[in-house]
């Protein structure tokens, strides 16, 4: 393999016009035939957002199978951060698949996981030596970041934030703050987990340093340093309604646990590979992470996450203690490749920073026009609106989750798939691609017009 990836090897085999178009009631028939096919296979368990199906995508929009075309303003909740079926992530991925599709890295390896490996220690917060072990998927990441962190330590306690979401395993349902619909009846759950208070300026009005006396002071009385392994935190929060910290929040954090020999862990799963105009989002808050969990976006569509940590934190698992069959899987480590190349060969970084512009000025035009867009927040392509009853935005804040769920529905009825968050399920989240033009943002912002409007009515 070599570093670089000829983008002439594959191209995608088919395009798709950047336009929303609605030909079909939503769902077309072709879907609610598949529907029922699927409530025959499929359990409740496994929900799904809009019973659109989706047959074909690229860039920023998805082509269902009755032909309806939706401005994606999800990227399958950040994972297609560059666009879909991105021209040199499929060339890569393609070319792979001709030579090794598996072998398991643990038996006889490769070098795309190395080459991962070696892109993660280079873009990743800090100029510390740094190992890299590659998972299949987030809530994966989430468990071995802790588990090399109580290993180093040799602690058992875990904590995180109010408003935190980090999976769907026994460990991570503990470590999640909402309970429903994610782990209620799941358990009995993982213990030594404790949930501390987080920074959230629109409800608790607090600066960064007042936020983080604060939790500091839950998690010195109520856990104790001395018996504390490690501290996980989304630098932005994602299910829990892209809540961004007060300056100087997490810095003074990450301080604390530097103290106390706490591992700081930064869950970067969602607001990391450029999705907020930076590599990683620990970068806007001047923060170098002990441990930085990756995934989502990181290969293009492909399974993959990792823990890249210092190497000192990481060299404390004995050999055999970390992999699994499929990580670090040489197709999606190619990809992966591919990603990294793209977001630098196409200046990436940068249209996080228009698409931010373009969502914000929009977003913040309607808050003046709707009284029920209490908050606009957000860096780069992760932005949200949090939406409050009408009348209470200025005071008690309360959370309108109803809203949320009519304004959602309207806009997937014409063409845009918007997707929603918060503890309260209150919040509207936009997480496009980098690839979206602002042609489509705009579009999909007078949808969002029609349906805040016809909501006022």
């Amino acid at each position: 393999m070599t570093d670089t990836i000829d983008a002439s090897v594959a191209a995608p085999v088919y395009s798709v016009p950047q336009e929303r178009r609605i030909v079909t009631a939503i769902p077309g028939p072709k879907s609610q035939e598949l529907h029922e096919r699927r409530l025959a296979v499929v359990p409740p368990g496994v929900s799904s957002a809009l019973p659109v199906y989706i047959a074909k995508a690229h860039g920023a929009v998805l082509v269902d199978v009755d032909g309806n075309q939706f401005i994606d303003l999800g990227a399958g909740i950040g994972v297609t951060t560059i666009g879909h079926t991105e021209t040199a992530v499929v060339a890569a991925a393609a070319s792979q698949l001709q030579d090794v599709v598996h072998t398991l890295f643990t038996i006889t390896p490769y070098e795309e996981y190395v080459r991962v490996a070696e892109l993660l220690a280079e873009h990743t917060p800090g100029d510390f030596a740094k190992r890299t072990v590659l998972v299949n998927s987030g809530a994966e990441a989430v468990e071995n970041g802790v588990k090399i962190a109580r290993k180093y330590t040799g602690r058992s306690g875990v904590a995180v934030l109010e408003h935190a979401y980090h999976g769907r395993t026994n460990l991570t349902m503990a470590m999640n703050f909402k309970a429903a619909p994610y782990s209620t009846g799941f358990g009995p759950f993982a213990g030594d987990v404790y949930r501390a208070p987080n920074s959230y300026p629109y409800h608790d009005g607090l600066s960064g340093a007042e936020a983080a006396a604060r939790t500091i002071n839950y998690l010195e009385k109520t856990v104790g340093a001395a018996d504390l392994a490690c501290l996980v935190v989304e630098p932005i929060q994602g299910e829990g309604g892209f809540v961004v910290p007060a300056e100087g929040y997490l810095p003074a954090l990450q301080e604390w646990c530097t103290a106390q020999g706490v591992v700081f862990i930064a869950d970067e799963i969602q607001s990391g590979m450029a999705r907020t105009g930076e590599y990683f989002a620990s970068t806007h808050f001047g923060l170098v992470p002990d441990m930085v969990l990756t995934a989502k976006g990181i290969a293009g569509g492909l399974p993959l996450a990792g823990v890249t940590g210092r190497a000192t934190i990481m060299d404390a698992a004995q050999p055999g203690g970390l992999g699994g069959t499929f990580g670090g899987n040489p197709v999606a480590a190619a990809a992966a490749v591919a990603v990294f190349e793209q977001i630098e060969k196409g200046a990436l970084l940068g249209e996080a920073a228009r698409i931010e512009q373009t969502l914000t000025t929009g977003l913040l035009a309607l808050q003046e026009k709707y009284d029920i867009i209490g908050d606009v927040r957000g860096i780069g392509a992760m932005v949200a609106i949090e939406l409050v009853e009408p009348g209470t935005g200025s005071t008690t804040k309360t959370p309108h989750a109803e809203a949320v769920s009519a304004i959602a529905a309207y806009a997937a009825q014409r063409g845009v798939l918007i997707l929603t968050a918060g503890t309260y399920g209150n919040v509207l989240r936009f997480l496009p691609s980098l690839a979206i033009s602002d042609e489509l943002l705009e579009d999909a912002l007078s949808v969002l017009d029609e349906a805040f409007a016809q909501l006022a009515r």
